[in-house]
């Protein structure tokens, strides 16, 4: 894959506008994790240091569905971004309308124009032509670097880049630099470690994943649907009844292809599905009838650690167990500091495996933390994502 760099673009005097991902958490009209803002900054700092650049920054908040929701304005994320890049945001009321043209015509170099939330307006979602074509008009450049949203073809996302010369911004760069190995050459031992809750999820990543791995390490909630396949008693743990059938041709196709696949040996369960419930230890493979299976237990940390030692390549989505609740992240946290001591190349994808890395203070010892969850996931199955297909030479 060949992408328009942006360091081989000339932005000498262009008025750049740049896609980003500020779709964060909000929390009492603050924001609660300002990541994506902040892995956005090298890419803004850097149009911003080229001589007589200016910049329009677009982005969506949360999903108002076309609707102008004031709980879904951009304003909380401005004071957060203003404060993170040192210097004044103008903050524009809409995304089209004279006051915003005015505005887009009235920037002077070195200044940030956010556009308020893009999908206040369906066409945004739609990839309407004459919107994109508008959101085009403001700039003489496009760039982008929502990797988040990449596998949207939104008017924002891939619309754009039919009106203006275009390129990726760095953080789109660096998630392709990191992901496209892992489905062309991965270097070996190629480790896979795939959680979550379940099966249906996951299955398109773990079908692609059969084509380069080694080894694939299955955890989370939908691990237990592939223990029922291979004969195991699994209680009252989460079960996908309509899944036993793929779940079984998978297995199938691992064991044709010479893919050794680690399915949990030993768990840690509860009586009930709380924050509150006591963690009860079964050495055994099969879950008594009346417990609910919660989290991997030592005898499978103990191979998946020893796997991942020997790996040097190694890609994570999804953690172990329910690692919210204290009591049953012992799983998550092993796997995830084991990882974090690989020598080889980690990259972590995924709201709930970042979220665990940074649960656990490991993200800074990891290659590649993934800013998206679903785009990464697409990019795992070989799926082509509009927005970075936009993008390419």
């Amino acid at each position: 894959m060949s992408l328009n760099k942006l360091k081989d673009a000339d932005l000498k005097n262009k008025k750049v506008i740049l896609r980003v991902d500020f779709n964060v958490p909000l929390k009492d009209g603050k924001v609660t994790d300002n990541t994506r803002i902040v892995k956005a900054l090298p890419t803004i700092k850097y149009i911003l240091e080229q001589e007589g650049t200016s910049l329009i920054i677009m982005t969506h908040l949360g999903r108002p569905k076309g609707e102008k929701k004031p709980e879904f304005s951009l304003a909380p994320v401005a004071k957060e971004f203003e404060k993170l890049i040192g210097r004044k945001v103008i903050m524009a009321k809409d995304v089209l309308g004279s006051e915003v043209e005015k505005q887009v015509k009235d920037l002077k170099e070195g200044e940030i124009l956010l556009l308020e939330n893009v999908r206040y307006y369906n066409e945004e979602t739609k990839n309407d032509e004459k919107f994109a074509k508008k959101l085009a008009s403001y700039a003489t450049f496009y760039v982008n670097d929502a990797f988040g949203t990449a596998h949207r073809a939104h008017a924002s996302t891939e619309g754009v880049s039919h009106f203006l010369p275009s390129s990726a911004g760095l953080l789109i760069e660096k998630e392709v630099k990191f992901m496209e190995p892992l489905l062309t050459n991965p270097e070996r031992p190629f480790v896979a470690i795939i959680g979550g809750s379940k099966v249906s999820s996951k299955i398109g990543v773990l079908e692609s994943l059969l084509n380069t791995c080694d080894t694939i390490v299955i955890g989370g909630g939908m691990a237990y649907t592939f223990e029922k396949v291979l004969g195991k008693e699994i209680g009252n743990s989460l079960f996908e009844s309509d899944y036993v059938e793929t779940a079984k041709s998978f297995l199938d196709k691992a064991k044709t292809k010479n893919v050794e696949v680690i399915i949990p040996l030993d768990h840690v369960c509860a009586k009930e599905f709380s924050s509150e419930a006591t963690a009860i230890y079964d050495p055994e493979a099969n879950i008594p009838a009346n417990l609910i299976g919660m989290d991997i237990g030592p005898k499978t940390i103990k191979k998946i650690v020893e796997v991942v030692k020997k790996a040097k390549s190694i890609v994570w989505n999804g953690p172990m167990g329910v690692f919210e609740f204290d009591e049953f992240s012992k799983g998550t946290e092993a796997v995830a500091r084991a990882v974090s001591e690989c020598d080889g190349t980690t990259v972590v994808g995924g709201g709930d495996s970042v979220a665990a890395v940074n649960k656990f203070n490991l993200a800074d010892k990891i290659d590649h933390v993934s800013t998206g969850g679903g785009a990464s996931l697409e990019f795992l199955e070989g799926k082509v994502l509009p927005g970075i297909k936009a993008l390419e030479k």
